[in-house]
């Protein structure tokens, strides 16, 4: 038993100091004896209003991966998992082998990331065509299509919200999210998937795969699922989206 509340597993939880909303969408999962420590990376400038101003998060982030990963170790978690998603598909597929490489040689943990999950989600649910949104600046959005495209994947549209700070992510409505979605989709496109950990989308999501009749991919979602597919457990999860429900 690892521990009274998490005796099937315990997953170390990396998230930025202004994410209100990953630990919420894996709590309200409520999967059974699956427990989670956050490790916070400190933004003390929480600005993104242009790319200038999003590199310079991500440097914040960079600065503080290390001492957010040092103390969820000290819960001693059975793996690691992203909660934030900009950096893992940072420096397309290469770059994101690269940083769970360098997480699993600092903790000795298995890694899950954003990145990865997207794309093990989209193979699962059999999807090639994809159309994303996020809530970034450009600069961020075209790392992301990078990653997407160079795994494989055609992506038939891309844009953000353009959040002008990283609190303002979690305080983007329903009906801005319904209208991303609406701008993006297409006959094309055989599934949306949305990045970004601050966003509160899952679900909204579930109930527009019913609405839509395609696949809608929130990205707690994904790194939830595929942390505990990985991890070995088959758990079946409803409102959450068909990928955890079904897959």
């Amino acid at each position: 038993m690892t521990n009274a509340v998490g005796h099937r597993a315990v997953f170390g939880v990396i998230v930025p100091s202004t994410n209100t909303v990953v630990e919420h969408d894996y709590w309200r999962a409520a999967v059974p004896g699956i427990a989670y420590r956050a490790g916070s990376m400190y933004i003390p400038n929480p600005v993104m209003g242009d790319d200038a101003d999003f590199q310079g998060l991500l440097g914040q982030i960079r600065a503080s991966i290390d001492t957010a990963v040092r103390d969820a170790l000290t819960a001693e978690p059975d793996r690691m998992v992203m909660g934030m998603s900009a950096e893992t598909f940072w420096g397309g597929v290469q770059g994101n082998a690269a940083f769970e490489q360098r997480l699993r040689d600092r903790t000795g943990l298995p890694v899950t990331t954003g990145a990865s999950s997207c794309r093990a989600a989209l193979r699962a649910l059999g999807c090639r065509r994809i159309a994303v949104f996020s809530p970034y600046q450009p600069i961020a959005d075209r790392e992301v299509g990078r990653y997407f495209t160079e795994a494989g994947f055609e992506v038939t549209a891309i844009t953000g919200l353009r959040c002008p700070t990283a609190m303002d992510i979690a305080r983007v409505p329903d009906d801005r999210l319904r209208e991303m979605v609406a701008d993006i989709d297409s006959p094309e496109a055989e599934a949306i998937v949305q990045v970004g950990t601050n966003l509160s989308f899952v679900a909204l999501a579930d109930r527009l795969e019913a609405e839509l009749g395609k696949p809608v991919i929130a990205i707690n979602s994904a790194t939830l699922w595929h942390a505990l597919r990985e991890h070995g457990f088959d758990d079946r999860i409803g409102g959450a989206g068909q990928l955890l429900r079904e897959h």
